[in-house]
């Protein structure tokens, strides 16, 4: 961790060729394996196509309405005082809100028993736009642990 200030690494986000959109050209690249963009970016456009589908709405606003569903505003993250660890509820910076959305969204959908991770990844982001699915339960469980350490609120830093 630096001890001055935060270094500006990062590169700007490239827009998706077909939606235009950064968040997601984001999201194809975080559902990559291997290299493979053409790959996700496949997925991605098969997810949309079932999206579109099932809602009747346009799909990129499904998927940002999705994506904003499972943000989380707060977090706990370890701070030691003395010998002991303590979980200390912090507020989420927006680009780690977007990120962990991301992570949760992928990881949801690829431990799900659809046939195709396009079906897989429709479901998972239907289940975020409805409110309920894997991805929420785990932001409520962050929000929980978060509430039950409020106690603890005063190590912030």
């Amino acid at each position: 961790m630096p001890r001055k200030k935060r270094g500006s690494l990062a590169r700007p986000a490239v827009s998706d060729p077909k939606y235009g959109d950064k968040a997601v050209g984001k999201f194809v690249n975080c559902l990559m394996w291997d290299g493979k963009k053409s790959a996700s970016e496949m997925i991605f456009y098969e997810t949309m196509q079932i999206l579109q589908e099932k809602t009747k709405e346009d799909p990129v606003e499904v998927f940002h309405k999705a994506m904003e569903n499972v943000k989380p505003l707060i977090e706990v993250r370890s701070r030691r005082v003395g010998g002991a660890t303590y979980q200390v509820p912090t507020e989420v910076r927006p680009e780690r809100r977007d990120m962990l959305a991301r992570r949760w969204v992928i990881a949801a959908a690829r431990s799900r028993s659809e046939n195709s991770m396009g079906a897989r990844l429709a479901a998972e982001l239907l289940d975020a736009f409805n409110n309920r699915g894997t991805a929420i339960k785990k932001k409520e469980d962050t929000h929980k642990m978060a509430e039950a350490n409020k106690a603890f609120a005063h190590y912030r830093w």
